[in-house]
């Protein structure tokens, strides 16, 4: 009955997204948005089916009919509904990301698995009528502000995991010579900063904010590119120095790599080609047998200047 299976995520999202292609019979059961869903397969180096995809949710469901009925069924692991959830939370500070997405999984009923101590106490959360999934991103991107290890939150058969950003074991290796297909690579300036100011708090609405810093990088060779943080917890011109380093960056790498596929990579793990370690910040994974897969990886610096940094 399946035609094709395909899994997706990215570290700009949380939920792992699977799209199935079914052949429709007289007797095929009822399928439907809102119906529990697993997929399964065998790992890599395994002989027995493990879950790939799961708790699930069907999302979506799209006929066609041309003598042959088809159905295309979207469905997402189930912290979809942190993603589409809005509500306000009043968080104390000194409470660390962890414990806040402990509190967050036991409102929404969310089971949990194994969840990463990430051990930096953060600052008061004042959310107002935002996305369950926005909140957790604040958190980590001020754990890792305060110079704290990369976490994401993601969903696995045990539950929703705190996952250190690369702590995957084992290191999958991309090789040309044995699993891959092809290697791009894009060099780019958009989404470069060679040049941070650093605002501190304004005394009065009509009088100039105070500038704390101002921090050059590579303008001589690429132009400015200046980026501006206004930060609360930002009170010292050490502090703005230390936090408009981290936000320098100079032209931007992606590769893009099309492999066999190896079905348990998600995005944050680290892959390996050659001497050289990445992170993978989206996958696609056509399943099948062997079945194919497009990654794209970023060095893991420009990963938290992008996505722990940004904003």
């Amino acid at each position: 009955m399946v035609e094709k299976i395909t899994l997706e995520e990215s570290l700009d999202e949380i939920a792992y997204r699977a799209t199935i292609d079914l052949v429709i019979t007289d007797d095929f059961p009822a399928i439907g948005p809102g119906q529990e869903i697993r997929i399964s397969g065998i790992a890599p180096q395994g002989t027995s089916l493990v879950y790939l995809f799961h708790p699930g949710v069907i999302w979506e469901c799209s006929s066609r009919n041309s003598g042959q009925k088809h159905l295309t069924v979207t469905a997402y692991d189930k912290t979809i509904y942190l993603n589409k959830c809005e509500d306000e939370y009043l968080l104390p500070a000194g409470q660390t990301a962890s414990q806040r997405l402990k509190r967050y999984a036991a409102d929404w009923k969310i089971p949990l698995g194994h969840v990463a101590e990430t051990g930096k106490s953060l600052a008061k959360g004042v959310y107002r009528s935002q996305t369950i999934f926005s909140m957790i991103l604040n958190d980590l991107k001020d754990t890792v502000s305060r110079d704290g290890l990369m976490y994401r939150a993601r969903m696995t058969p045990n539950g929703l995991e705190l996952y250190e950003i690369g702590s995957n074991s084992p290191v999958w290796m991309l090789d040309m010579d044995q699993n891959v297909e092809e290697i791009t690579q894009k060099r780019t300036l958009e989404g470069a900063v060679t040049q941070v100011k650093v605002l501190g708090k304004a005394k009065e609405e009509d009088k100039p904010v105070p500038v704390l810093a101002v921090e050059k990088g590579e303008t001589e060779k690429y132009g400015t590119l200046q980026r501006i943080i206004q930060n609360s917890n930002i009170e010292t011109a050490s502090q703005a120095k230390k936090a408009a380093q981290k936000l320098l960056t100079g032209m931007q790498e992606t590769i893009t790599v099309t492999a066999i596929d190896i079905n348990t990579i998600r995005a944050g793990d680290k892959v390996q080609i050659k001497d050289l370690a990445f992170i993978v910040t989206s996958v696609r994974h056509e399943l099948g047998m062997p079945g194919s897969m497009t990654l794209e990886l970023m060095h893991i610096d420009a990963v938290r200047r992008k996505y722990f940094m940004a904003d």
